[in-house]
């Protein structure tokens, strides 16, 4: 699906976006994270072993939602499918590192951490 351009400027702006993902039992697990854009692509990076990364291999449909940053009622909900979710490294963590915290790379990994990069191709998208 196309992004409209408000959404890319949007996403493209340091906003916090709520992931969600679908536990085994079917209900809702929520996480706050970093992405960027690859197009008309989401992109993120997490780490091996956590909640999302989980229910992400087992069910790779996900929801989103965020407010910009410039206006606090402006809210975007968008569902979306992960269609690239891969172990290769840091490169993406320590690009959206340096989009939202300016530093030159991520600093919070811990010893032995391998990351996992996922791409969202978006299916739908509502905002108020």
């Amino acid at each position: 699906m196309q992004l409209p351009d408000e959404l890319k400027r949007a996403l493209d702006d340091k906003v916090i976006v709520h992931l969600a993902t679908i536990m085994p039992d079917g209900s809702p697990h929520v996480s706050a994270i970093w992405v960027g854009r690859d197009g008309d692509k989401i992109t993120f990076s997490t780490a091996d072993g956590r909640v999302k990364t989980a229910n992400i291999r087992r069910d790779p449909r996900v929801g989103l939602s965020f407010t910009t940053v410039d206006d606090d009622y402006k809210n975007w909900v968008l569902r979306g499918t992960v269609t690239k979710f891969v172990t290769d490294g840091f490169w993406l963590i320590d690009e959206l590192a340096r989009k939202y915290t300016d530093a030159e790379r991520y600093e919070w990994a811990t010893p032995g951490q391998v990351r996992v990069n996922g791409e969202i191709e978006v299916t739908a998208i509502a905002s108020n």
